[in-house]
């Protein structure tokens, strides 16, 4: 079954990023014919300079071979490789209501949080459809916060195809149960708009400062603690084994245990469970062309199947007759 997901080259990746998408990635890709991609084109919304756009896109490119990508099976490229995508933008565009772009809470919730609302970024959700559509994609892993944005590719889909006869596939969501929702530094959903990230290949000093860093309530040290509303408890489990999860969920319960004590054993789990990564990843930094070539032929194989998608589409339309 074709899995395909993207992520955003907007800067340097955090354990938020893996948890709660990257490790599904690398898991899925395993067991099905994966296609992920770096969605540059998407990154434009936010007027990013043109020198970041780029570094941050290597950057993803290595940090995902890193943590283990396959670059044999796995189809790897950087979105704007195959521009395809964006001519299938316009005809899916032609077939797009306002009234369901207008619907999209991702575009109220970007602007909320200080973005720009241009054109680009209201019209998103059809450009998230194309790159979905092209590739024939059967599933694509989302967040259960993420369903709409499935949801109104499928509605694109749906009336393209009602409209022009049978061209796409209709794809269906895989709503991953166990996404971790990660806390930043500061309490809230760890994301680089709050500037409250750790990522996923910071100096281990910086590391270590920024844990200890992390925002608790002021529960006395001999006092009992709920771990369920605890910062550092919602870490620590993410990269401890269920039995010390276990027995760290004790020691909050029962008292006697102070929010450093748990912070330091959560600095050392968080670095020793990324530290085999971080070779490779130098590695990788190292060969850069290495690192261009697996894009570049991740891009010939995407274009391979992006071309056939946008003919039957440029047919099903009236532009090749």
């Amino acid at each position: 079954m074709r899995v395909l997901s993207g992520i955003q080259p907007s800067g340097k990746l955090h354990i938020g990023n893996f948890f709660g998408a990257m490790r599904q990635h690398l898991q899925l890709q395993a067991e099905h014919d994966s296609f992920y991609f770096i969605a540059d084109y998407h990154a434009l919304t936010s007027n990013p300079q043109p020198d970041e756009i780029a570094g941050h896109t290597l950057g993803v490119a290595m940090d995902y071979i890193a943590l283990g990508l396959d670059t044999e099976k796995t189809v790897f490229w950087r979105q704007s490789d195959v521009p395809e995508v964006t001519e299938l933008t316009w005809l899916l565009s032609c077939v797009t209501p306002m009234g369901l772009l207008q619907r999209c809470t991702s575009f109220k919730d970007k602007v909320s949080q200080g973005l720009s609302p241009n054109h680009g970024l209201f019209a998103y959700p059809v450009l998230q459809a194309a790159d979905i559509l092209i590739y024939n994609s059967e599933l694509v892993p989302v967040g259960a916060d993420q369903k709409q944005h499935i949801e109104v590719t499928r509605d694109i889909a749906i009336r393209f195809n009602n409209a022009y006869g049978e061209v796409f596939a209709v794809p269906k969501e895989h709503i991953i149960e166990s996404v971790a929702i990660v806390p930043g530094v500061d309490g809230r959903k760890m994301s680089k708009s709050y500037g409250n990230t750790i990522e996923i290949f910071e100096p281990e000093k910086s590391v270590n400062k920024k844990i200890m860093k992390i925002v608790t309530d002021s529960t006395p040290v001999e006092d009992p603690k709920d771990p369920d509303k605890c910062n550092v408890f919602a870490l620590l489990r993410l990269v401890a084994s269920p039995e010390e999860s276990g027995e760290w969920e004790n020691k909050y319960r029962n008292g006697s245990m102070g929010y450093g004590e748990a912070k330091k054993r959560l600095a050392e789990l968080m670095l020793d469970y990324f530290k085999p990564f971080r070779q490779k990843r130098t590695e990788l930094e190292n060969n850069i062309n290495y690192v261009k070539e697996v894009l570049a032929s991740g891009a010939e194989r995407a274009k391979a199947v992006a071309g056939e998608t946008l003919e039957k589409a440029r047919q099903a339309v009236g532009l090749r007759k």
